[in-house]
């Protein structure tokens, strides 16, 4: 379901809400100085900014250091735990009615904010509303744009059924629906497929506005790539929900999630994933999925 949102309908507030931005940080010395700049040049203004260290082994907290000293923020160490933990870490400290969750890997949007915090101020029923990325390389070069024509109103049903994920960094949380479902859980180390799907399950609306709010940085260290650790989180995340209707549909979407990765680096890998969904629940991606991977093998 789509709406249209137009800037120039947005309401002015004469309050406005403390964002609190909690930002992981794992191994990112290389743009830090780049993402905690565009942090501070949000022109939304009552925000304040955590950064949990995830147990860095480069030099990331040396420069979070220095770095305090240009902007006011807090920073926190942990021994590694994964996002989630160091995001639960965070939220301890943090004072906002609304959560912003973006990695220091990219660059917020000047707007970034203020447009997700508009929106849920006018929203109430929204717990969680996320936005579009401009999708970067390692350089800074942008190289794709994501798309939408409306705002886009997921149902639990959808999120579930179709392993929708609502981006960290492009999601704006309501702190209420964070503590409804008892924040992140932390053996599951991917925070934000488990985040949509919980918030929505709690009865909140989740919805996704046609604005860039992100520039993000794919590059060899990207979670996105680390397709068996994925696997494992989704797994975990949509356990809980094994008797809903729509489980089996959203088992064989993340499968087939993995399998984009597999078919081409780890063919074995590939056919035990295969062979664990069952033939009737094969949908048209699985049907290109298992195609590439036999064009794959025939070429090798």
């Amino acid at each position: 379901m789509t709406d249209q949102i137009t800037p120039e309908l947005r309401p002015q507030h004469d309050s406005m809400p403390l964002v609190s931005i909690i930002a992981p940080c794992y191994n990112a010395e290389r743009y830090l100085d780049a993402a905690i700049a565009s942090i501070f040049a949000q022109d939304y203004q009552n925000f304040e900014v955590i950064i949990v260290d995830d147990g860095s082994s480069d030099n990331s907290v040396a420069m979070l250091e220095a770095l305090q000293g240009k902007y006011d923020f807090q920073l926190y160490s942990q021994a590694n735990g994964g996002v989630s933990a160091a995001l639960n870490h965070g939220l301890k400290y943090a004072r906002g009615d609304y959560v912003c969750t973006p990695d220091l890997d990219d660059i917020m949007l000047p707007s970034s904010v203020r447009l997700r915090a508009e929106y849920l101020n006018q929203h109430p029923e929204v717990g969680c509303v996320g936005a579009l990325i401009i999708y970067m390389d390692s350089d800074g070069n942008d190289t794709k744009i994501q798309k939408l024509s409306g705002i886009k109103k997921l149902t639990f049903d959808e999120i579930l059924g179709d392993a929708v994920v609502v981006g960290a960094p492009v999601s704006l949380y309501r702190m209420d629906a964070l503590k409804s479902v008892d924040f992140y859980d932390p053996d599951i180390r991917v925070q934000d497929f488990q985040m949509t799907l919980k918030i929505a399950c709690k009865g909140y609306e989740v919805h996704v506005l046609p604005v860039s709010v992100t520039r993000y940085r794919r590059h060899p260290n990207n979670l996105s790539r680390r397709y068996k650790v994925l696997l494992d989180a989704d797994m975990r995340t949509i356990a809980p929900y094994r008797t809903h209707p729509a489980y089996n549909r959203g088992l064989t979407a993340i499968i087939n999630k993995a399998l984009k990765y597999a078919v081409v680096s780890d063919k074995k890998y590939a056919w035990t994933l295969l062979r664990s969904i069952p033939f009737r629940q094969f949908n048209k991606t699985t049907f290109r999925r298992f195609k590439r991977l036999l064009l794959h093998r025939q070429g090798s």
